[in-house]
C-alpha cells in the first residue's frame, strides 16, 4: 500500500516528467516545424494549417490534463502538508 507522502513524491515527479515533456514538444514544434511539418503531411496527408492546429490542439490538451491529473493534485497534497 502506498503511503500519502509516497504518492505526493510520485506526483511530483510525474509533473515533472510530463512539465519537461511538454516544454520539449513545444521547443521542437516551434524550432524544427520545418521537418516535422513534412514528415507528418507525407504520413497523414494533411496540409500545413490542418497540421498547425493539430498540434496546438494536442499541446493544449496535454497542457490541461497535465495540469488537472498531475500538477493540482499534487499542490493539494503539498497544502494538506503530505
Amino acid at each position: 500500500m502506498m503511503t500519502v507522502s509516497e504518492l505526493t513524491e510520485l506526483l511530483g515527479w510525474i509533473s515533472v516528467i510530463n512539465i519537461f515533456y511538454l516544454l520539449l514538444a513545444t521547443l521542437i514544434v516551434k524550432f524544427m516545424r520545418g521537418a516535422i511539418f513534412s514528415i507528418h503531411s507525407y504520413i497523414f496527408n494533411l496540409d500545413d494549417e490542418t497540421l498547425s492546429a493539430k498540434y496546438f490542439d494536442f499541446l493544449s490538451i496535454y497542457k490541461i490534463v497535465t495540469l488537472v491529473f498531475c500538477v493540482a493534485p499534487y499542490i493539494a497534497l503539498k497544502i494538506m502538508g503530505h
